[in-house]
């Protein structure tokens, strides 16, 4: 019984399981985060037109970048994510 378990294992991929890092770009530029740099990127449809946009919060100040996605693997330039016609801010951070 204890082979049936180990041989799958044994027989799994011992290698890296990702592929080769590429950098993003958003718009011309390539996607970045503010000074200090603790990013959190995460992809949603921000706007509902069933493309998955790539939100990254910024730790300083609180923001949150969004690149909207144009499809065909393209995305837009930085906006900051608005509310109430003022860039938002996640309150309590730094």
């Amino acid at each position: 019984m204890l082979m049936t378990l180990l041989v799958p294992l044994l027989a799994a991929p011992q290698g890296p399981q990702f592929g080769e890092p590429v950098r993003l770009r958003g718009g011309d530029d390539f996607v970045k985060v503010e000074a200090p740099g603790y990013a959190c990127p995460a992809w949603h449809d921000v706007d509902n037109d069933g493309k998955k946009d790539l939100l990254v919060g910024q730790f300083k100040d609180g923001k949150i970048a969004i690149h909207k996605n144009l499809g065909g693997g393209k995305l837009a330039a930085r906006q900051w994510l608005m509310a109430e016609g003022e860039i938002a801010e996640v309150p309590g951070v730094w």
